[in-house]
């Protein structure tokens, strides 16, 4: 994808040949570090990078070792431990020191709640003690904020690549559906414009074989349903999970819940929403749905060709904002994994953050950004035209896709409100909850529901007990016991 990847030299404040002295780089009362290019201070990275998006990385780090880090005398190593949850647990054994377990890295790519619970080991690196105020303010704010979850605020997350949401659609698929329904993309705005849109998909393609009923097809799927939960009650008012000192009141909304309910749940046991594979993308690539809510970082992997029983089918694509609740504040997901430094050494630690200082510059982290779909953690680097300055000073060949995603990044960071809920003791765990609680029971209910249909039920019939305002209630006070015990244990 890049028939070259020369990196502009940036030299770095406070360098000799052999000596750095940190007081002088944001250091506060720190002394001073020798490092040395004839025997350099190696450090290790972890992180969750696959496939183009390792390949990126990895690119950046040999042209660090080659460059920034060859005259400073730092070498880094970054190794993928797999998925998210494979660095997780990779992570929490090492720190645990368990049985064949690696030592801990330098730098480790994490969310808010890992970083939490290594943090409350006391085995984090202050990054206010190496980040002057004039650093920091250079990052979008929401995005540092994220960062601090140590005790008094301290920044423990180094911000380094960061997503949002979008709403993409099979371009192809939605023409003939919008022209012969007057379907509009202005619908698509809101969940509760989706799960109208989606219900007169499903009958429009229901229609198209009228001798056989209920065989409508799923418009739209979402990936990360606590996101819908987090920013939709932002978005509604109340803020799910409110936290204070580490600690957490759970405020799930009734009249919130249910606003998720009627426009998640119930259009999902009707067929009109819809989840099969591991992502929406993945839906939309064997014709399971056409349109889909997921991670900008996504982008990538929309299909250029979809999979049918006739043989493929080559679609185009539409990207819109990820829909909002009707009459919601317009707030949007902030998610993307930072990097967090191990306590070690003093040249360890300061070589740690010499380089995500410099992976972090405008250029590299857009650099990034072109192959990963993440988006730049800097102000300045948040601009369309800074993106295609180093997309031609780069000489770089980047999918449509890719780049529109961008743009759409870099507008919805400078108008609309970011959010993500601060870290507290159990958060994965009660993220968990938002994630599966009521996509299984979903899941499960679409199958109760097919299974009567099958036996000549309506679909009106097959669901009534299913989304009454008695099975929203039982749901209810179950999902929010789960909650509770999630926080408790």
């Amino acid at each position: 994808m890049m028939k070259s990847f020369f990196l502009k030299l940036t030299g770095l404040l406070c360098v000799s040949s052999t000596v750095l002295l940190l007081g002088g780089c944001g250091k506060k009362d720190a002394g001073s570090v020798r490092l040395d290019p004839d025997n350099p201070t190696q450090i290790t990275i972890w992180h969750y990078y696959n496939g183009s998006q390792q390949a990126a990385f990895d690119q950046l780090v040999e042209e660090f070792n080659r460059t920034e880090g060859k005259e400073l005398g730092i070498y880094v190593t970054a190794n993928s431990q797999g998925n998210v949850s494979d660095l997780e647990s990779s992570v929490l054994a090492s720190f645990n020191k368990e049985v064949g377990s690696s030592e801990p890295p330098d730098i480790f790519s994490s969310y808010a709640d890992t970083a939490y619970s290594i943090d409350q080991l006391g085995m984090l690196v202050n990054l206010d003690t190496y980040m002057t105020p004039e650093e920091q303010a250079a990052y979008v704010d929401s995005f540092i904020e994220e960062g601090r979850i140590g005790a008094d605020g301290e920044l423990r997350i180094f911000p380094t690549a960061k997503s949002s949401e979008i709403f993409m659609m099979s371009k192809t698929d939605w023409e003939p559906f919008a022209e012969a329904t007057g379907a509009s993309l202005d619908d698509l705005a809101t969940m509760e414009g989706v799960a109208d849109t989606a219900k007169a998909y499903y009958e429009w393609t229901d229609a198209q074989t009228p001798d056989i009923e209920g065989d409508g097809k799923a418009f739209y799927g979402r990936d990360a349903l606590a996101n819908l939960f987090l920013i939709g009650s932002m978005q509604l008012g109340t803020e799910l999970f409110q936290v204070e000192d580490g600690k957490v009141t759970i405020q799930a909304d009734k009249s919130i819940m249910r606003r998720i309910w009627d426009t998640y749940y119930v259009p999902y046991v009707k067929g009109y929403f819809s989840s099969y594979g591991r992502f929406r993308s993945d839906d939309v690539k064997i014709g399971e749905i056409i349109a889909y809510t997921g991670s900008t970082s996504s982008a990538n992997y929309f299909p250029d060709e979809i999979e049918t029983a006739d043989g493929t089918k080559a679609i185009d694509y539409i990207i819109l904002p990820a829909p909002i609740f009707e009459g919601g504040t317009p707030y949007a997901v902030q998610q993307g994994a930072g990097m967090v430094i191990t306590k070690s050494t003093p040249e360890r630690e300061y070589a740690a953050v010499t380089f995500l200082k410099w992976f972090t510059q405008e250029e590299n982290n857009l650099l990034f950004g072109c192959t990963s779909g993440y988006m730049p953690v800097k102000k300045d680097a948040l601009s369309p035209e800074i993106l295609d300055k180093t997309i031609a000073d780069n000489d770089l060949q980047i999918p449509d896709k890719t780049y529109e995603t961008l743009i759409s990044c870099f507008d919805t960071a400078q108008t609309t409100a970011l959010y993500t809920n601060k870290a507290f003791e159990h958060g994965a765990d009660a993220r968990n909850v938002l994630e599966y609680d009521l996509a299984d029971k979903a899941a499960a209910d679409r199958e109760t529901v097919a299974a009567r249909m099958a036996q000549g039920e309506s679909l009106e019939d097959a669901c009534a007990d299913l989304i009454s305002d008695q099975a929203f209630d039982e749901w209810y006070a179950s999902f929010t016991a789960a909650l509770n015990d999630a926080v408790a244990q």
